[in-house]
């Protein structure tokens, strides 16, 4: 099995903000992870990454808040796009 694409999406919120995800399937795990989904979910707003939901090779499943990275736990595709919304939601009031 290739690694799969499932989503690339954009969505504009506003003139100065929008989000994108892109969501593959892997035949196997990256380094770090224990699922086989390769993921980046980002809130850009006034061309600047403030919320950033990723799994880079060797770090495994994390997010970057501002200028602060930490671990998540990932348990499943919907539950990490409800954090996601959740962090965005907050960021964005």
């Amino acid at each position: 099995m290739r690694a799969q694409l499932i989503e690339k999406s954009r969505t504009v919120i506003d003139d100065t903000a929008f989000f994108e995800v892109v969501l593959w399937h892997l035949p196997a795990p990256i380094s770090g992870s224990r699922h086989p989904f390769k993921y980046r979910l980002a809130l850009v707003m006034n061309g600047e990454c403030v919320l950033r939901y990723d799994n880079e090779r060797g770090k495994g499943d994390h997010r970057h808040i501002g200028g602060v990275e930490e671990p998540i736990t990932f348990t499943s595709l919907e539950a990490l796009y409800d954090a996601f919304q959740a962090d965005m939601k907050r960021i964005l009031k």
